[in-house]
């Protein structure tokens, strides 16, 4: 990939953390105004539409075989149904903090399952930059490990850290022939539909309560579930398809720093020390773990060998 749309594509995922970190603010204002199985439900069947509207006006639809439809079935069941599920369910047992640190094996656990299924190269430096990347996490966290044990909670946010990182393994393999945007509307689209019917269980009354907030809650809703989590995974699931799913993944590190901000911007939380030192390591762990560090190495040594 030319030097501009690497770069390109690297600020664009970099804006979606940044959405992404956000968001976290965000899902919890509208969990405490709006019954959360059945919003969250309903937010990514935003995003699938979303999505959806977007590869019809660009016209990047076509039929899928059998193969791409297991791809995408598993994808969504991985990806979707889940990660939300078991992510909803496992914070209500552990805080946000310890969670965090779970959730930020996703990278490291993306490139082994790379490594694996891809044949995606691990490089020292990759590995250095995934390391750098979780000190980062850690020390944003407040630097203390004291939270972290293997309690029922932690072990399904690790389940659900673990079904996210082989979603993004099913991306890849399916956007080697389909278009990532009709992935991503598949994907959201079945799995919002799954979600409903699981909210219809444990969540009766649920459709009744989403009318009842206040008219702001409502417009979080909507930004959230079009902008952040539709736009949001368009992006992401390109950059997949184009970069691959462990240098993707990498950016992952980036949403608890920006979880951090608005939460100290919005719901005036304190940013200390030792979490500005963790944005450092993630900056850091980002340049090593998306190979760019080596690919600019390379590109010096090939312009002194000219």
């Amino acid at each position: 990939m030319h030097k501009k749309q690497l770069l390109g594509t690297y600020g664009l995922v970099f804006l979606v953390m940044a959405l992404w970190g956000t968001n976290l603010v965000i899902i919890k204002i509208l969990v405490t105004d709006l019954p959360p199985q059945t919003m969250t439900a309903f937010r990514i069947m935003l995003a699938g539409i979303t999505a959806f509207a977007v590869i019809l006006l660009g016209k990047n639809h076509r039929p899928l075989n059998k193969k791409e439809w297991t791809y995408i079935l598993f994808g969504m069941l991985f990806g979707v149904v889940l990660h939300q599920s078991l992510m909803a369910y496992g914070l209500t047992l552990i805080d946000a903090s310890a969670a965090s640190l779970i959730l930020a094996l996703v990278p490291l656990t993306t490139a082994i399952l790379a490594v694996l299924h891809l044949g995606e190269k691990l490089t020292p430096l990759r590995i250095l930059g995934f390391i750098l990347a979780l000190i980062g996490v850690f020390f944003i966290q407040g630097g203390s490990f004291r939270t972290l044990g293997f309690s029922l909670g932690e072990i399904i946010i690790f389940t659900a850290m673990f079904v996210q990182a082989t979603s993004f393994i099913l991306i890849k393999k399916v956007t080697a022939t389909v278009d990532s945007k009709q992935v991503t509307a598949l994907m959201n689209l079945g799995g919002a539909l799954s979600l409903l019917m699981i909210s219809f269980v444990v969540e009766p009354q649920g459709i009744s309560q989403m009318t009842s907030a206040p008219p702001f809650t409502y417009f979080l809703f909507f930004f959230s579930g079009i902008v952040i989590s539709g736009g949001g995974h368009l992006i992401f699931n390109a950059s997949i398809q184009k970069i691959g799913a462990a240098q993707t993944a990498v950016f992952n590190n980036f949403v608890p720093f920006f979880g951090l901000v608005a939460s100290a911007v919005f719901l005036k939380e304190t940013i200390t020390f030792s979490q500005s030192l963790g944005f450092l390591f993630i900056v850091s762990g980002v340049l090593f773990g998306t190979g760019y560090i080596e690919k600019q190495r390379e590109r010096q040594l090939q312009n002194e060998r000219a």
